[in-house]
């Protein structure tokens, strides 16, 4: 019988890697956990990230503020030893975070170097994995990952380019993670949004008219805005979401169903 706990991050802890400024979609993330009730830690990349990140960690009233850039030894880990030390668990982490060299996104997948290539696949999608490491043992009672992606990991999109293949590995990752992590009560999702005018996405060339085109083909022709984003990543961390796992999950206003 349903009852309000199943609507509900009351008590919750979560961790939200991966907000840059008030338009990461993880700053959405943060906001709808935060008004369902969850006690957060919030991570920033890095001493000139810090003062954009600083006051938006204020608005939800994060309880750890932490640096973690996961190509810096030691510091995502150093992260989860200040979760475990705060809150001795965790309910959920959001991963949120990709990166390519701007030479290698930018020109076409087939010149890519073998360097700019790895460097995208360790940050944007290995990370995660060593994230869903990190959180499994202080998810005892069960819990829920995010990770980020885009429909460019299942079509081919002009400019998207280094991308596609990098988030089709995440997808991946995401479903083998909540195949292997699943019988813990592990659950894990991909969220797939449409595109939206993130520091991730300005990297891309010709990203507004993709963004153009994205908007006049979706069938609720608009875009999603971070909030709705965190609005599905709340649901899904909350009781109601206990019976899905492995999937991308597209909150795009259908753009996906049209291409």
């Amino acid at each position: 019988m349903l009852d309000d706990s199943y609507f509900s991050l009351d008590g919750k802890k979560g961790l939200v890697i991966g907000i840059a400024n008030e338009h990461s979609i993880a700053y959405g993330c943060a906001r709808a956990f935060r008004t369902l009730g969850a006690d957060l830690a919030v991570t920033y990349l890095n001493d000139k990230a810090r003062p954009y990140v600083e006051p938006l960690a204020k608005t939800v009233d994060a309880e750890l503020f932490l640096p973690c850039d996961v190509m810096v030894e030691g510091e995502l880990e150093s992260v989860f030893a200040a979760v475990r030390e705060r809150w001795g668990r965790l309910d959920f982490a959001v991963h949120s975070i990709a990166f390519a060299p701007r030479e290698d996104l930018q020109g076409r997948l087939v010149d890519s170097s073998a360097a700019g290539f790895g460097l995208a696949v360790n940050v944007s999608a290995h990370s995660f994995l060593r994230m869903a490491r990190l959180a499994e043992p202080l998810m005892a009672d069960g819990g829920s990952l995010f990770a980020m992606t885009f429909y460019g990991a299942d079509k081919v999109l002009p400019t998207y380019n280094l991308m596609g293949p990098v988030k089709a590995a995440l997808e991946a990752a995401v479903r083998y993670a909540a195949a292997e992590l699943g019988p813990k009560g592990i659950r894990a999702y991909a969220l797939s949004p449409g595109p939206l005018h993130t520091r991730a996405a300005s990297g891309l060339k010709g990203f507004d008219a993709l963004v153009d085109s994205a908007e006049q083909r979706a069938p609720l022709r608009r875009l999603a805005e971070i909030d709705d984003v965190g609005a599905v990543a709340a649901m899904l961390a909350t009781r109601t979401g206990v019976m899905l796992t492995g999937q991308t999950i597209y909150v795009d206003g259908g753009f996906h169903i049209t291409g």
